[in-house]
């Protein structure tokens, strides 16, 4: 019985991951709709999309720097150059202002890393795409249940790649990821680069006599176990997001009062993004301020830490990529960006003791002449 379990795990889980992107998982690889491939990690997810769209040597990828790396290895792994822009200090996310200017005759894709479940301003982005024949790879990792103009993250572009680490909104068990194909026209090669670059699974439908080697590929294959732990996540998937969301407000609302007078900042999040609680992060006055304030809340007991270092600082980058004007936002607003406790069973109390420390903080801060934070143009405001 258990092994009848887990053999249904892997299908039943990608039909809970369709339902909560709202989109028709077509698994007849024919007509409209998208398909999902459970992978082993959201990691797994990017270098199958970098395959898929056949990224070759010299090619250049247009991404942010403020990202995990995994968004810029999938595509150097297959030679190409990583192009960066700078962020929008208000969500962290790429400029989409900037993204044009980065254009080249070897730009191949753009790749829209979707911050803590915000939306990448993807209009815009989908326009230049069409406008200049290039492909849109979202790096919707941690944006399962998040939309865009009521569009889920992840299924706007051509592909979209998630993931279901522990540190995610729901998870696999450690490990684990999908990988969301939404052009028709790339369906058969994903299930061959998915399946070892063979034609396996077409044999099992009868549509060949024998399967064997037809394409590059890997062994991209979520396990069943994996797929079993995920499914209860996804099953639960709605209470999750609303508990995480109640969280997010809570401490929006606790907080509001130090931004209205300037002590710190919180994200800028349009009317038209609905993200899905996975972060919450301030920003203190700089990087300095920032080390205080967290070393005050270790000593509270309580962990907040900085997120991603941007990646154009790293002497690799020097190799292998360029940023593309001037760093404006990202090295700034990244020195100032910390994250406050975020999780599924938080409780009320603890996570009142993490808003009161907040408030003594800053309370402190300003008694001793020490507030203000950056706007978003970068200027001081105190």
């Amino acid at each position: 019985m258990a092994l009848a379990v887990l053999h249904y795990a892997l299908q039943d889980a990608i039909i809970l991951v369709t339902e909560n992107l709202g989109i028709a998982n077509n698994q007849a690889l024919m007509g409209n709709g998208s398909k999902v491939f459970l992978t082993t990690s959201c990691t797994s997810s990017l270098e199958l999309a970098a395959l898929l769209i056949d990224i070759q040597p010299g090619d250049e990828v247009i991404l942010p720097s403020f990202t995990f790396v995994s968004s810029v290895n999938a595509f150097v792994l297959r030679g190409a150059t990583p192009v960066m822009i700078d962020v929008e200090p208000g969500t962290m996310n790429m400029d989409h202002r900037q993204i044009e200017a980065a254009i080249t005759s070897k730009t191949r894709a753009i790749v829209p890393v979707h911050y803590a479940g915000v939306a990448c301003e993807m209009d815009t982005i989908m326009a230049l795409a069409d406008k200049y024949r290039l492909m849109v790879v979202e790096d919707a990792a941690p944006s399962l249940t998040a939309t865009y103009k009521s569009r889920a993250l992840g299924s706007i572009g051509d592909v979209g790649c998630f993931s279901f680490h522990e540190t995610k909104n729901f998870t696999s068990g450690g490990q684990g990821g999908a990988v969301v194909i939404n052009d028709p026209a790339l369906f058969a090669r994903a299930e061959t680069i998915y399946d070892n670059g063979t034609n396996r699974r077409a044999f099992f439908r009868g549509e060949v006599n024998e399967y064997g080697w037809v394409d590059i590929g890997s062994n991209f294959v979520m396990s069943e176990v994996q797929a079993a732990y995920l499914w209860a996540q996804l099953e639960v998937a709605k209470k999750i997001t609303a508990r995480r969301r109640q969280i997010w407000k809570t401490y929006e609302a606790a907080l509001s009062p130090l931004v209205k007078s300037g002590r710190l900042g919180l994200a800028d999040i349009g009317p038209h993004c609905e993200h899905n609680a996975h972060m919450f992060f301030i920003k203190t006055k700089d990087r300095k301020q920032r080390g205080e304030f967290a070393k005050h809340m270790k000593n509270a007991g309580i962990t907040c830490s900085p997120h991603y270092v941007p990646l154009h600082h790293r002497p690799i980058f020097k190799q292998l990529g360029r940023f593309v004007d001037e760093d404006v936002y990202t090295t700034v607003e990244s020195d100032r960006l910390i994250r406050l406790p975020l999780y599924n069973d938080l409780s009320p109390e603890d996570q009142n003791k993490a808003i009161a420390q907040v408030q003594k903080f800053f309370g402190a801060a300003e008694q001793n002449g020490v507030n203000g934070y950056a706007r978003d143009d970068g200027s001081l405001h105190t």
